[in-house]
């Protein structure tokens, strides 16, 4: 595995059929991306694996154990590696205990391309991150060429 002097986080697309589970984070100006919507995950722990970590994150956030999450890609910038899984979350939302963040949903399509959605604990439209929305715009597409072959 590449390792670098970036910090490294572990993130997860989680869907269920179409649509995808997204936080909505906390309002902390020293967090990325504060009051935006992004992806589960979090920071890898010193000497942990991203496999590891991607799987202790979203029980530690939402109190979700995934059967199965796969690596969709590495995607590296000026400030951070993240290391992107996917897999499908196999409970209600309902169920999820969000013990970090603003709040949680599930968008569509729809609302990824628009780039934006209304929180009803926030009470009002947020911003999706811009990386996050460029990995989910990628993924779909990828999901999309693997579905016509």
């Amino acid at each position: 595995m590449l390792r670098t002097t970036k910090p490294e986080v572990a993130i997860a697309i989680l869907y269920q059929g179409d649509r995808f589970l997204l936080q909505l984070r906390d309002d902390i100006p020293t967090i990325a991306w504060p009051g935006h919507w992004a992806f589960f995950g979090g920071h890898l722990e010193p000497g942990e694996d991203p496999d590891a970590a991607v799987y202790r994150e979203l029980e530690e956030e939402i109190g979700y154990i995934a059967p199965q999450l796969s690596l969709f890609e590495r995607v590296e910038d000026e400030t951070v590696v993240r290391h992107v899984y996917h897999g499908p979350l196999v409970v209600p939302v309902e169920q999820l205990v969000l013990t970090e963040g603003l709040d949680l949903g599930l968008w569509s399509v729809d609302d990824i391309h628009q780039g934006q959605r209304f929180s009803s604990r926030a009470r009002e439209e947020r911003p999706l991150g811009p990386p996050h929305r460029q990995i989910l715009l990628s993924f779909l597409e990828h999901r999309r060429i693997e579905q016509a072959i």
